[in-house]
């Protein structure tokens, strides 16, 4: 009787019980990925079939389902690597700090919580390892820019499995000096690199620890769009399996996971509507890859699913009460590779491209004309900008904060926009509100209201943390 009332005690005291406790943690964050993103997502897939309404996304359907704010220390409006900061160690900071607070104080992130409390930790990504969310959970840099600098932070912080398309500066530091190779520095600490899953999967049995980049050859700023993807392609969702079979093997005595959706802002960046949503449902199947681990340990497995700020003001509906999400089926590629078509374009035939040639391709590319009727306005906008661009060769690109596009994609792109009644209000980030959405052992800590820095916490308390 007394043992059962001490324990009684210390559950009261703790406000912890077993059924709470997690010992496989999920964190998945959707860069960009606001309300609106995750609606109209929904609304997308639902008028690709045919009628009014949504079809879910498997994480909507989490039974706690909450909202965060982001701002930052310094801003309203936050930038990835505070926001980053807040989501892994709870701790507001200054726009550009990672891993560090205001006053330049390095801040323990709730993954250096989790391998302290002897769990196998992994950190991924769909961008490259080194940026602003992903260093967050390992590094520890008063600049965000300083890609070097937190590439080298990455095997010091020992975690087990880091992913993505690969590292933006190998051999160059934040002062523009050359600088040793990253990767045999990695490799020495006792790495395995693997190059895509075919070479993770012949690596994986003999390696300690992994990090897990894209076949020599491709970008390694990010993997491709969800849109653009062709075979052998890295995806999110491969990564994710990946990770589990890693952070699984051996003794298994738990692990912290990370998975960042980079690319959703990437999208909302160029204002890309049909790029975007593809890209919420690319994350929405590496959630799928969780939640089928999580069904095999229900008693035992979080899954949190939340954003670190809403990019673009996206806004489902431009004047008229209407939507037509369906129109964005007919768009073929991302805004990116839709410019680079224009420019082989243009190097193809030079000073001789037409109208006729500049339509065929739109057409083909995001189903203008043939299955997009235009207004004599959309048309003339786009017919102007040919004029500058191809006939008085006047070629001024657009620049987002990821991407550098042909005038006319940029015009193209705004015209779907219109075609879908999808309206932006920005080029950059905004100060909405993010979901939060979670499944599992200590769910219900995340349903309500509350603020960004929260959410760390709160998984690291059900997970047992200190």
């Amino acid at each position: 009787m007394k043992r059962l009332t001490y324990l009684l005690f210390f559950v009261l005291l703790t406000g912890m019980t077993y059924a709470q406790q997690a010992k496989y943690v999920f964190y998945f964050i959707g860069d960009g990925m606001g309300v609106n993103q995750v609606n109209g997502t929904e609304m997308y897939l639902a008028e690709q079939e045919g009628r009014i309404g949504v079809t879910p996304l498997l994480f909507t359907q989490f039974p706690a389902v909450g909202v965060a704010t982001t701002f930052s220390a310094t801003n309203s409006v936050t930038d990835s690597s505070a926001a980053g900061t807040a989501l892994a160690t709870g701790v507001k900071t200054y726009n550009g700090a990672i891993g560090m607070d205001d006053q330049k104080n390095v801040l323990q992130s709730v993954a250096e919580k989790a391998k302290k409390a002897g769990k196998k930790v992994g950190v991924t990504t769909s961008v490259s390892i080194d940026h602003a969310t992903p260093a967050a959970f390992y590094a520890h840099q008063p600049n965000r820019n300083m890609y070097y600098e937190i590439a080298l932070d990455l095997p010091k912080a020992g975690f087990d499995f880091y992913a993505g398309g690969g590292f933006l500066k190998p051999t160059t530091t934040a002062e523009k000096k050359e600088a040793p190779s990253i990767f045999p520095i990695i490799e020495e600490a006792g790495y395995t690199i693997a190059k895509g899953v075919d070479d993770f999967k012949s690596k994986a049995a003999q390696a300690d620890k992994m990090v897990l980049i894209q076949k020599d050859g491709a970008t390694p700023s990010c993997l491709p769009y969800s849109i653009d993807r062709k075979e052998g392609d890295l995806t999110l969702a491969e990564i994710t399996e990946s990770a589990i079979s890693f952070l699984t093997k051996g003794k298994n005595k738990g692990f912290f996971l990370m998975v960042e959706g980079g690319k959703i802002d990437w999208s909302c960046h160029s204002n890309d509507p049909a790029t975007t949503f593809e890209e919420v449902i690319d994350m929405d199947n590496a959630i799928k890859v969780a939640y089928e681990f999580y069904k095999k340990h229900p008693k035992e497995t979080l899954i949190v699913v939340t954003a670190d700020h809403e990019t673009g003001g996206l806004g489902l509906g431009t004047g008229k009460y209407e939507l037509h999400l369906k129109a964005l089926k007919n768009q073929k590629q991302s805004q990116d590779l839709l410019s680079t078509a224009i420019t082989d374009l243009r190097k193809a035939k030079g000073h001789n491209v037409t109208w006729e040639d500049a339509k065929a391709l739109l057409a083909e590319k995001m189903g203008f004309w043939k299955e997009l009727p235009l207004t004599w306005e959309q048309e003339k906008m786009l017919r102007d900008e040919f004029e500058q661009s191809f006939v008085k060769n006047k070629v001024v690109f657009e620049e987002t904060l990821y991407s550098k596009t042909e005038p006319l994609a940029a015009s193209a792109r705004k015209v779907m926009s219109q075609i879908a009644m999808v309206g932006w209000t920005s080029g950059s980030h905004t100060a909405g509100y993010v979901p939060v959405y979670a499944v599992g052992a200590g769910s219900k800590e995340f349903a309500g209201k509350y603020d960004n820095t929260e959410i760390p916490k709160r998984i690291a308390k059900v997970a047992g943390y200190k």
